[in-house]
């Protein structure tokens, strides 16, 4: 089982009962810095009965209710990443996780000051931990291990049927979830002008979804990956579909890959490159790439004013689901591919919004499946780990903190005559 599951936020001791002289001197500080919320309306509701209400009213709103008071001390010293350990933890809940979100990102200037204080005598060793982590070959495997490795029981949960964990696109009203992933996959192969016969390449393979639905086009499909797990699903995936001779599954590192292909195409899979290797990353997707090629990504990606902040920051995301984790943001990669590569961008394309309902349908199969996921051996503080951070990713969403970028770039002879 993955090293998540023994992390230390999912085995604290019993929450104390009582607060200590410390936790009510914090508390009041955590309470003056939330009487400084300028949108939507928070309640908080203490175990002894206090009632607190913050923000001048409007939406979103959410009632908070506190079950120890070592919540006071994971805000005041670990800011946003410590109130999730602490919803992890079970110290507090809240009537509706995602408009918690919200209501902070609205109050995101308001609210700097919780980031701030006594949390920043312990970001230095969040961001320690998080340098530890960078996406080497080795390091890369052992992150990837962390999330994907989960085991394959465990995503054919709450995944739909095709088993695509990534923003789907719904295209028209009534769609169900497995439709909208089919629509944005097609999409990305209408966008490279995917023809019969042509060499792709998929860096990402997730569980094998994409690379099938090319195959049935015609194409020639070589994809990797560097999960165990998905590797020897998706293998299992293409036989079942009788593609094996249209589709090869390597499990090599993107470092390694060799070879040239008319078509690239990688999907949310540049956010486990990490900042450092990304203008390594464009190059080498260019260098496979034939002189006519196409490349297409579809990126995770925040605004580019909040891009340098999040590179200094470590966010409840990183510490404890994707370890070595970061989101770019589109003019990063734009500026990385013109230094790097000789990459022209050819189309951008922005479905940020249709990860809201993604999001919604995975958390609410994720919950109607809890007795299930707690029958594959997951303890209740994994539940609300992958709880928390599916709502903390839909509110994100909702309120356009990230964005979803599908990128088109060509080589310089794409659309020339070949030779």
């Amino acid at each position: 089982m993955s090293t998540l599951v023994h992390s230390p936020v999912l085995s604290r001791p019993a929450a104390p009962a009582r607060a200590t002289p410390l936790d009510r001197v914090l508390r009041r500080a955590a309470l003056a810095r939330l009487a400084a919320l300028r949108e939507g309306r928070l309640v908080l509701l203490e175990p002894d009965g206090a009632r607190h209400v913050f923000g001048p009213g409007g939406d979103p709103q959410v009632t908070v209710t506190l079950a120890s008071p070592r919540f006071w001390r994971a805000v005041t010293t670990r800011g946003s990443v410590g109130a999730g350990e602490a919803y992890v933890a079970g110290d507090w809940r809240a009537d509706d996780l995602v408009a918690l979100v919200r209501l902070f990102v609205r109050n995101r200037e308001a609210l700097a000051g919780m980031e701030g204080g006594l949390a920043r005598l312990f970001a230095p060793a969040g961001r320690l931990l998080h340098r530890l982590r960078d996406n080497t070959r080795a390091g890369s495997r052992r992150n990837i291990h962390a999330h994907y490795d989960l085991g394959n029981d465990f995503y054919a949960l709450w995944l739909d049927p095709s088993l695509t964990y990534s923003c789907a696109l719904f295209e028209r009203p009534g769609m169900t979830l497995e439709q909208a992933q089919h629509a944005k996959i097609d999409a990305l192969l209408d966008a490279l002008e995917l023809r019969p016969g042509e060499r792709l390449l998929e860096i990402g393979t997730g569980w094998g979804a994409l690379a099938e639905r090319a195959a049935r086009r015609g194409a020639l499909v070589t994809s990797t990956t560097i999960s165990a797990a998905q590797h020897a699903a998706a293998a299992a995936r293409i036989r079942r579909a009788g593609l094996a001779d249209r589709v090869t599954l390597l499990q090599q590192d993107w470092r390694d890959l060799r070879g040239r292909f008319d078509k690239l195409v990688s999907v949310e899979m540049i956010e486990a490159v990490g900042a450092r290797h990304l203008p390594d990353y464009l190059a080498a997707c260019a260098r496979r790439l034939e002189p006519h090629g196409r490349l297409a990504l579809q990126a995770i990606v925040i605004q580019d004013r909040f891009y340098e902040q999040a590179l200094r920051s470590v966010d409840f995301i990183q510490r404890h689901v994707f370890p070595g984790a970061f989101i770019p943001s589109v003019g990063a990669i734009l500026g990385a591919a013109a230094r790097r590569t000789d990459l022209r961008l050819a189309a951008h394309r922005e479905i940020g919004p249709h990860y809201v309902p993604t999001l919604q349908a995975w958390r609410t199969r994720f919950l109607q499946r809890a007795g299930e996921v707690r029958a594959l051996g997951f303890p209740e503080s994994f539940l609300r780990l992958w709880e928390f951070y599916l709502a903390y990713c839909e509110g994100g969403f909702a309120e356009r903190q990230i964005g979803i970028a599908q990128l088109v770039f060509d080589k310089p002879r794409a659309h020339l005559p070949r030779p």
